[in-house]
């Protein structure tokens, strides 16, 4: 499974990067595809492309508010293939989460 990921957090500090790690994490576990974009108090980094949308199986917007370049991600959107949970949950329950992608 090709998994996109955006984390975003009010602060951009803790929760973003928590968030990414979490996530990361679980996905090795599963050996799948996973690239994680934070938009965090450093900006935008490891970017995700239009392609790279495109190309995966489902997106994870972990996120606690409005993030950049959102357009991207609409038509998977209309597909039903983007879960969208606060960045929190994600920290607690990466298994939880990654099941719920699986079952999208």
């Amino acid at each position: 499974m090709k998994i996109v990921s955006v984390t975003a957090c009010s602060t951009g500090i803790a929760h973003t990067y928590m968030a990414q790690e979490a996530i990361e994490q679980e996905c090795k576990k599963r050996g799948y595809e996973v690239k994680v974009e934070t938009q965090g108090g450093m900006g935008i980094e490891n970017e995700i492309s239009e392609e790279e949308v495109a190309s995966a199986d489902v997106v994870l917007l972990a996120i606690g508010i409005g993030i950049e370049e959102a357009e991207r991600f609409e038509e998977k959107e209309a597909q039903g293939k983007v879960l969208t949970v606060d960045p929190s949950v994600v920290i607690k329950d990466p298994v939880g989460i990654i099941d719920k992608l699986e079952k999208l």
